[in-house]
């Protein structure tokens, strides 16, 4: 599994180990793990012989005050365990906070922009890709008009951009001089898959 410290090592730097990345339980954070689910789905009609990506809870590394322990952290990861970019989930929540966001369009994104990550990094290939343009597509929510309109920051989903009323989105850029263009909903891209390819 992967096992990258981002913490810096050497006197002033209190980090502690790591610990072993573990496949999370079955149950153990229903709100994400319904969430990939969904992110799956479109694993499974885009990408040819790729088993469904998986989450992996790594205990944090942060320097914690004492004896305290910390939150684990939760990735989005292909099914050997290897994963790339952020974890899914706050470690550093305050006091009374649920370990997981009751907003499941927010749970979602954050879930399809950590698998995007994952997937892209890790077999070197953009996904999800518009089967018409054949570019690379980006998160956005549906409700808003995608990349040229609503949000006009041109870069990927955040936190900022998220609305329970919008369900994320993969948008085409239109590849060149194409329309921009909503491909699919999170989940749905199986009803966009052009026959005989991949």
């Amino acid at each position: 599994m992967n096992s990258f410290s981002h913490g810096g090592i050497g006197s002033g730097h209190h980090r502690r180990d790591r610990g072993e990345p573990r496949r999370a339980e079955p149950g153990e954070w229903p709100a994400f793990e319904a969430a990939l689910a969904v992110v799956n789905r479109d694993v499974r009609a885009t990408l040819r012989g790729q088993d469904p990506l998986i989450l992996v809870a790594v205990p944090s590394s942060e320097p914690l005050p004492g004896e305290a322990v910390g939150r684990e952290q939760l990735y989005v990861a292909m099914p050997d365990g290897r994963w790339h970019g952020n974890p899914v989930n706050s470690s550093d929540l305050e006091e009374g906070d649920p370990p997981e966001p009751d907003d499941a369009a927010a749970v979602l994104a954050e879930v399809a922009d950590a698998a995007q990550s994952t997937v892209m990094e890790l077999r070197w290939r953009a996904w999800p890709v518009c089967p018409v343009h054949q570019v690379g597509t980006h998160l956005w929510l549906a409700a808003s008009d995608g990349p040229d309109g609503g949000d006009t920051d041109g870069g990927d989903m955040d936190e900022d951009d998220t609305d329970a009323a919008d369900p994320p989105a993969w948008w085409c850029g239109g590849g060149r001089g194409g329309t921009r263009h909503r491909l699919s909903l999170v989940g749905e891209l199986a009803a966009t898959t052009v026959p005989g390819r991949p």
